[in-house]
């Protein structure tokens, strides 16, 4: 157990070590994240000390039930699939550009359109492609109309944080533990939708009493709108497939077929169709499509994986489990004790590894209050997302992008806005989950 548990506890540290000092790495012209490399060290010294077994590694990757970390990534790179094409397409781009123009003059009206079109497209699509597709742009027009493109960067980051918790789809967290538990598509909406939709509108709120002062500054009408070139036929094709996808996610507990399985077939419908319109237009929208596509989370899930099983195996998730069940008294205390506690872990962790531990320390825990507990991590791995870049792989992302974007955001200009919002929203989001549960 003790071995177990000092090779966990350096794998972490040496994780949130290199995600502040050296979140890449360059070997010759391949630059190299070091977020998963860092776990898949950990979790290969646990497989060679013989902490985890060729037959645990085969009841994890071949196991039928729904937490199998293959069907899980399968339908995060499918969802992903589809919505980077659209983004190839230059749906999201346009998305933004006809926000600004409908709102030019006015910062407060602007910031409220990219509230809304951030926030749908986040729900639909995914909060880490919307993130990834806004930032550069946000950076791009608040340069050329010489405004600070603070407000709208925080905002962005912290509504597509927290709009991603209403659909199971809108983050790989959600994914995962609604998947553990069976939780179907539209019994997790019909719980979700509240604490989302309440959050979002809380969010937008404190947000504009925080930039109160810069949103007041005119906006110089110069952006340039007609650099943007939207492929029509890409767009209808991948916004039907997209909206059917997401339709049939919603039924899928009716039909009795996995979300995994969906999702995986409407990317290669997606795939063959685009295929096809490359070849004979000479375009490069799939190749460009798989370059963008999270690869890098296969090794950092498997490996996270790997190392929460060698805890399980070990006896310490279970101690864990026990020690959390003393706040399970009621309601309220399960709620806040389990959102509290999977939020300051997804600041130590990463929200997808702690997902990974809470969904095994539920599992060990009591089975009172069960759906309190699931649906208060959920809400935690969202939310915990912006308190600091370590909370979630989008925020290191994120960093790099303004980064090379000659936008300079360090990890304490990220902590002092996300140490103020954070706290705020997860308190009112629990509140809610408290009142409708």
């Amino acid at each position: 157990m003790i071995l177990t548990l000092i090779i966990a506890i350096l794998t972490i540290l040496a994780l949130i070590i290199m995600i502040i000092i050296k979140p890449t790495i360059k070997i010759k012209q391949i630059e190299i994240q070091t977020f998963w490399v860092v776990p898949l060290v950990g979790a290969l010294c646990l497989f060679i000390l013989q902490k985890v077994t060729f037959t645990d590694l085969k009841e994890i990757f071949l196991s039928p039930k729904p937490i199998n970390p293959l069907k899980i990534l399968i339908l995060f790179i499918s969802i992903s699939f589809l919505s980077i094409v659209l983004d190839e397409a230059g749906f999201f781009r346009k998305c933004a550009v006809l926000a600004t123009k409908i709102t030019r003059g006015s910062q407060r009206k602007l910031f409220f359109s990219i509230f809304l079109v951030v926030s749908v497209l986040t729900i639909f699509t995914s909060n880490d492609i919307v993130i990834l597709t806004f930032t550069p742009f946000i950076c791009y027009f608040a340069k050329h109309n010489k405004i600070s493109p603070l407000p709208y960067l925080i905002g962005e980051f912290v509504f597509a944080n927290t709009l991603s918790m209403m659909l199971i789809i809108g983050n790989p967290t959600n994914i995962y533990l609604a998947s553990s538990t069976n939780i179907a598509f539209l019994s997790y909406l019909k719980v979700m939708i509240l604490p989302s939709i309440i959050a979002g509108v809380c969010a937008f709120g404190l947000l504009n009493l925080i930039f109160n002062k810069q949103l007041k500054v005119k906006i110089n009408d110069n952006l340039v709108t007609d650099e943007i070139v939207l492929n029509k036929f890409v767009t209808l094709v991948g916004g039907i497939i997209l909206a059917s996808c997401t339709i049939f996610l919603a039924i899928a507990s009716y039909l009795n077929i996995p979300m995994w399985i969906i999702a995986l077939g409407f990317a290669i419908l997606l795939l063959i169709i685009i295929t096809i319109y490359d070849i004979v237009k000479k375009h490069k929208i799939i190749f460009q499509t798989f370059k963008r596509l999270p690869w890098n989370l296969i090794p950092f899930i498997i490996s996270m994986f790997i190392i929460v099983t060698s805890l399980d195996k070990s006896g310490i998730i279970k101690e864990v489990a026990l020690f959390m069940d003393r706040f399970s008294i009621n309601k309220t205390t399960t709620v806040l004790s389990y959102g509290l506690g999977s939020f300051i872990s997804c600041n130590i962790l990463n929200n997808i590894p702690m997902s990974v531990m809470f969904e095994r320390i539920i599992a060990e825990s009591s089975q009172s209050f069960f759906l309190e507990k699931i649906y208060s991590v959920i809400i935690a791995s969202n939310i915990g997302a912006y308190f600091s870049p370590i909370g979630a792989l989008a925020g290191i992302m994120w960093m790099s992008i303004l980064n090379k974007a000659g936008f300079k955001f360090n990890f304490k200009k990220f902590i002092k806005y996300g140490s103020i919002i954070s706290p705020v929203i997860l308190l009112i989001s629990l509140g809610i989950l408290i009142l409708i549960l």
